[in-house]
C-alpha cells in the first residue's frame, strides 16, 4: 500500500468531517500521477521540445539548412544559422504565450481558491480542471506539422497550463484535509513522488512506441505527437477517477465569507493586508517561492529544449534522459518528504535551491564537454527540484491560516505566474545578447539564485510545534 494507515496511524485530517484514510490519501495523491504527463511528455520532455520548438514549425527553406543533422546550435559557429535562430525564436515565442497563459490565472486563481474555501468546492474545482485539461490534450491532436499551426500548438499548451493550474490549486489546499502537521511533508512527497513515477512509467511508453516505429504506421504530419497528446488525455482521465471516487469534498468554512465573484476581489485585497500584517512570514514566502519557482518552472520548460538543441540530443536520447531525471526526481522527492517531517521544510528548500545552483553553473562552465556533463548535471538538477517542489507545498501548509487555504494557495498559485515572465525573459535575453541557446542556462541559474537568497533573508522556519494552524 502506498500510505499505510497502521504504520501512520496520525495521518488523520485536522479538518472536521474529512477522515484522511489510506484510500483517500493515496487516491488525493494519485492525481499528481494522473496529470504527470502533461507536465512530463506534453511540456518537457517530448510534445513542445521535440515537436512544437522543432523544425516541424519553421520555414520549409530553413528546416533544409540541417537536413543532415550536422548543426548543433550549442556551437558558436552555428548558433547563427537561420536554422539555430528560428528554432530559438519558436523557443522565445512559446515562452510568451505561456506568459499570457498566466494572466489568466493571475486573475482567477485567488478568487476560485477563496470562493472554494467558502463554498465547500475544492474537489469541484479539481474535477472541473482535470476534465478541460483532457479535453485540451485531445485537442493537441489537429495540431499539424506546419508553422501555421504553431501558435494553435502554443495557445493549447498554455490553455492546458491554466487549467492544470486552477486544478491544482484547490488540489494543493486540500492536502490541509488529507494530512495532519505531522505526515504533511511525506503525504505531500507522496503526490510529487506517484507525480514523478507517472511520469517515468509514461515516457518508457513513448520510448518504446517509438523503438518500434509504431507498428510500421505512417506517423507523417505529426501524427506520432498528436497520438501522444491523446494518450496523455486518455491516461488523464483514467487515473484521476480514484480522486473523483474516492477523496470526499471538503466542508465550506462557515469563518469564510460568501460572496459574489467580482466582489471576491474586494474580499482578496482584504484578506492580502491581514495577511502582511498579521502572517508576514507566510506573505514573505509567497514572494519568494513565486520567484524560485519560475526558475524550477524555467528548467522544466526549458531543459528539454536544451538537450534537443544545445546538446544535439537526439528524440530518443531526449526521452530516455526524461525516463531518468523522472526516476531520479521521483526517488529523491519521497525520500525528501520523510526528512521534510524530521529538519523541516524550509530547510529543504534551502539546500535544494543551492544544489540547483551549484548543478546549472557546473552544466554551462563544462558545456564542451559535450553530452555526459548534461547527463550529470540533469540528474543532480532533478534530484533537487523535486523536493523543492513538494517542501514548497508543505511549507505553505505550515505557514498558511487555516481559514485560508485555498485562498493562500490561490495566491502561491498566482504570485508563481505573476513572476512567470522572469525565466522566458531572461531565457530569451541571454540567448539574445549572446547568440547562442546555451546562455539560456544562465537566465535560469539567475531567478533561483534571487528565490535562494529571499529565501534566506525574509523566510524563517515556521513553529509547527502548535496542534492548530493560525487564524486570521
Amino acid at each position: 500500500m502506498l500510505f499505510s494507515r497502521s504504520r501512520y496511524p496520525e495521518a488523520v485530517s485536522e479538518t472536521p468531517n474529512v477522515p484522511a484514510t489510506n484510500r483517500t490519501v493515496n487516491s488525493w495523491a494519485l492525481w499528481d500521477w494522473a496529470t504527470q504527463p502533461f507536465n512530463s511528455v506534453i511540456l518537457t520532455f517530448v510534445w513542445v521540445s521535440l515537436y512544437l520548438v522543432s523544425d516541424s514549425f519553421l520555414a520549409p527553406e530553413v528546416a533544409a539548412q540541417n537536413a543532415d543533422g550536422s548543426l548543433v546550435c550549442s556551437q558558436t559557429t552555428d548558433a547563427g544559422t537561420a536554422y539555430c535562430t528560428g528554432l530559438a525564436e519558436l523557443s522565445a515565442n512559446y515562452g510568451w504565450v505561456t506568459f499570457a497563459a498566466g494572466i489568466f490565472i493571475l486573475l482567477l486563481a485567488p478568487v476560485l481558491g477563496q470562493q472554494a474555501d467558502a463554498r465547500g468546492a475544492k474537489k469541484r474545482w479539481v474535477v472541473l480542471g482535470t476534465a478541460l485539461l483532457a479535453l485540451i490534450q485531445f485537442a493537441m491532436f489537429f495540431v499539424y506539422s506546419d508553422p501555421q499551426f504553431f501558435w494553435f500548438g502554443a495557445a493549447a499548451v498554455a490553455l492546458g497550463s491554466v487549467a492544470s493550474e486552477i486544478a491544482g490549486v484547490s488540489y494543493n489546499a486540500m492536502l490541509f484535509d488529507v494530512s495532519s502537521k505531522k505526515t504533511v511533508g511525506r503525504v505531500s512527497g507522496l503526490g510529487w513522488g506517484l507525480g514523478y513515477i507517472g511520469g517515468i512509467v509514461a515516457l518508457v511508453i513513448v520510448v518504446v512506441l517509438t523503438e518500434l516505429d509504431w507498428f510500421g504506421m505512417d506517423v507523417s504530419d505529426g501524427l506520432a505527437y498528436r497520438l501522444i497528446a491523446v494518450g496523455a488525455a486518455v491516461w488523464t482521465i483514467i487515473f484521476s477517477i480514484p480522486f473523483v471516487l474516492w477523496v470526499p469534498e471538503p466542508p465550506a468554512r462557515t469563518d469564510r465569507p460568501r460572496v459574489g465573484f467580482f466582489r471576491s476581489y474586494a474580499v482578496l485585497v482584504r484578506d492580502l493586508r491581514s495577511l502582511a500584517r498579521n502572517h508576514r512570514q507566510t506573505f514573505w514566502f509567497l514572494i519568494s517561492s513565486a520567484v524560485y519557482r519560475d526558475g524550477l518552472a524555467g528548467i522544466f520548460a526549458f531543459g528539454g529544449i536544451l538537450a534537443a538543441v544545445s546538446f544535439g540530443f537526439s528524440a530518443t536520447e531526449v526521452m530516455i534522459f526524461g525516463v531518468a531525471l523522472n526516476l531520479v526526481a521521483g526517488v529523491s522527492t519521497i525520500i525528501a518528504g520523510r526528512l521534510d517531517d524530521k529538519f523541516g521544510p524550509r530547510a529543504i528548500i534551502v539546500f535544494s535551491l543551492i544544489t540547483l545552483v551549484v548543478s546549472g553553473l557546473f552544466i554551462f562552465f563544462f558545456r564542451e564537454q559535450g553530452k555526459a556533463i548534461f547527463w550529470i548535471g540533469g540528474l543532480i538538477l532533478s534530484a533537487a527540484v523535486g523536493p523543492a517542489q513538494a517542501s514548497s507545498r508543505s511549507l505553505l501548509t505550515h505557514m498558511t491560516p487555516a481559514s485560508m487555504q485555498g485562498e493562500v494557495f490561490g495566491l502561491y498559485a498566482t504570485t508563481g505566474r505573476v513572476m512567470s515572465f522572469l525565466s522566458p525573459w531572461l531565457w530569451a535575453a541571454f540567448i539574445g545578447w549572446f547568440g547562442a541557446t546555451h546562455y539560456g542556462i544562465l537566465g535560469l541559474i539567475i531567478v533561483v539564485a534571487i528565490g535562494l537568497l529571499l529565501t534566506l533573508v525574509f523566510v524563517r522556519k515556521p513553529d509547527t510545534s502548535e496542534p492548530e494552524l493560525a487564524s486570521v
